[in-house]
């Protein structure tokens, strides 16, 4: 996924907010699930929810005010209620590394108490899982 920074992604010396590379990643998370064909919106509507529960972020190099960036997400761990996400921004036309991270999920239900991962999201992902369980 392809994301410009805009200004008011920039702090005032036009570097990208730190903060602001969790929308990103987050942006490329539901386009990547609506991609294997997960809407979130569906599974909500079903009272499937899913929370972030750990980030972890590594800062590489500054992105600026105008850049295009490639937002790659990989999944990277599934287990019965949860999965890891990874994500790398690059610059898009130089390729430089700007950060690195990954994200955590679990499933949960409408009381907000954790849940199984239903089959139809499970048999979704497994193909994708870079560590098969």
């Amino acid at each position: 996924m392809q994301i410009r920074v805009y200004y008011e992604d920039t702090d005032t010396g036009g570097v990208v907010y730190y903060a602001n590379y969790l929308k990103y990643f987050e942006r490329a998370r539901t386009e990547y699930l609506r991609g294997i064909g997960i809407d979130v919106l569906d599974c909500m509507k079903e009272n499937i929810f899913f929370t972030v529960v750990r980030a972890e972020i590594d800062y590489k190099y500054p992105a600026r005010y105008g850049d295009l960036l490639e937002v790659e997400t990989n999944l990277i761990s599934l287990s019965k209620a949860s999965f890891e996400l990874e994500n790398v921004i690059k610059k898009k036309e130089s390729q430089k590394l700007i950060v690195q991270g990954m994200v955590k999920l679990v499933c949960l239900d409408e009381k907000w108490r954790m849940h199984r991962l239903p089959d139809e999201f499970m048999a979704k992902l497994l193909p994708y899982c870079k560590n098969n369980q």
